[in-house]
């Protein structure tokens, strides 16, 4: 086996990474990409520099995590900067604006309110009697913040 991993040289390793590109294409949905990006790396590194086939795979393994980690950091970035721009799926978001009628007075602090079919925390800036409508100002975890439509 050793002897085997002795005769790897540079075209072994662009042959390996090219074959790692062409089952990205399949759809693999991006695991493939930088593990075969990094198998083409050492290819052209082998080919500057002799290695041994400890190196090789020592290289292999060092630039497949750092190219997957880096690649997750800029996704995860992206995502998150993706997601604070979107209302699909985010019921906090889509709450902010909406008015309801209160059943029961309100005094200023925290309080519950009835919206829709379920029974939200609130915390009202100032005291609302009962039957005024209130707008949903901002939201904080589950707790709304809630302000009288007529100040």
């Amino acid at each position: 086996m050793v002897e085997l991993l002795e005769q790897v040289n540079h075209w072994h390793w662009l042959a390996f990474g090219l074959a790692l590109l062409a089952l990205e294409l399949i759809g693999t949905a991006g695991y493939f990409l930088w593990i075969g990006m990094s198998a083409m790396l050492v290819g052209a590194l082998l080919g500057a520099l002799p290695l041994g086939w400890q190196m090789q795979w020592l290289s292999f393994a060092s630039f497949s995590l750092i190219t997957t980690w880096l690649w997750w950091r800029r996704q995860l970035s992206n995502d998150k900067h993706s997601d604070a721009g979107r209302e699909l799926n985010q019921r906090d978001k889509q709450l902010i604006g909406r008015t309801t009628r209160l059943l029961e007075p309100v005094q200023k602090g925290s309080c519950r309110i009835n919206l829709g079919d379920s029974s939200w925390s609130a915390i009202s800036t100032h005291d609302v009697a009962a039957g005024e409508e209130v707008v949903i100002t901002a939201v904080d975890g589950i707790v709304l913040t809630i302000s009288p439509t007529k100040e």
